[in-house]
């Protein structure tokens, strides 16, 4: 049922994170504040499709 999924930059497009989400309980997309270590700040993350 939970599946892996990237987790993509909005701002500089680099993929930093992978995590795992459950389908069934969240159908859109996921949307994170991570840090990104290219940008050297916090900035929204989303999944890549």
């Amino acid at each position: 049922m939970r599946d892996l999924v990237k987790l993509v930059c909005t701002e500089c497009g680099e993929e930093n994170y992978h995590t795992t989400k459950n389908k069934k309980l969240t159908p859109s997309r996921l949307e994170m504040k991570k840090y990104c270590p290219r940008e050297r700040k916090y900035t929204v993350h989303r999944e890549k499709k």
